[in-house]
Formats: C-alpha cells, structure tokens, sequence
C-alpha cells in the first residue's frame, strides 16, 4: 500500500495519542485507528466544502466496504502523529483512501486501505448510488485533487 493516488498533496490531520486511545500498555489501540481514519476522511470532505452532516440530511452516507491495515511500529501514549491521506481514483462505485500514520512528522507507524461506497436512503430503502449528483460529483473530484494550500 503506498500513497500512489493521482500525486496529489495529501490531506492532513494531527493527532496525539491520548489516554483514551490506548490499551492498558500505553500501546494504540487497534479500534481508535478506525476512529482517527474516519476524522480524516470527514475533516477533508469538510473541506471541500461539503460536511458529513449535510450529506446525511439529504439520505447519503458514505459506509466502509473494505478496510486494511498494516502496523509498522506501535504508537504510544504521548506520540504525536500526522495522517496524510489521499483519495485514489475512483473504481466503479468504489470511492478508495490509503492513509500513512507518521509518528514524529517522518515515521510510518501503520498504513491503510479504505474503500467506501456512496448510499442513498429513500422510501424503498438503502440503494447504491449510481450517478452522483454534481455536488458529490465536485466533492470527489475535489478529494482527489488533495487540499488548495
């Protein structure tokens, strides 16, 4: 898993690992990663203009249908992290991240792989949406091109 996406600049989002985030040896808890991937992802399509909270008034979500991680070396509490994350080019219905968790500004701690699926919710249920509407359309494309400054 490497950040190939289309060379864009990634996003960012800082963390620091807090007592909350760890398991009783001070070591980063597998579940909170899953946690600080779905920050980065809201945080950047926040970004574009677009808040998560919007996009769920008007029936969409944007639910996981693959994830992986791999961990290089452990994060500890008190370890200040940066996640730099790229949207890939989309697959089909498929909307695919990869996200590097650096310690220290330099250190890959652990790499991940998230593919998510854009929904609807109408009168007939939870659908797969097909065609996005401009404004995800713009949103996703905005993703992939990474943050302006």
């Amino acid at each position: 898993m490497g950040l190939v996406g289309l060379n864009a600049k990634p996003w960012k989002l800082s963390k620091k690992v807090l007592p909350q985030h760890t398991d009783h040896a001070g070591v980063m808890w597998h579940g909170s990663y899953l946690n600080w991937l779905e920050e980065a992802r809201i945080k950047a399509l926040a970004q574009t203009g677009l808040s998560y909270s919007d996009l769920s008034k008007e029936g969409f979500e944007l639910p996981v249908i693959e994830l992986k991680i791999k961990y290089i070396s452990s994060l500890h509490h008190g370890d200040e992290v940066i996640m730099e994350s790229s949207v890939l080019g989309k697959t089909g219905l498929r909307v695919p991240w990869e996200t590097n968790f650096l310690k220290n500004g330099n250190i890959i701690s652990a790499k991940a792989y998230v593919e998510l699926v854009i929904t609807r919710l109408d009168k007939k249920g939870t659908r797969l949406v097909r065609k996005y509407p401009s404004f995800l359309s713009a949103a996703i494309r905005k993703l992939q091109e990474g943050p302006s400054q």
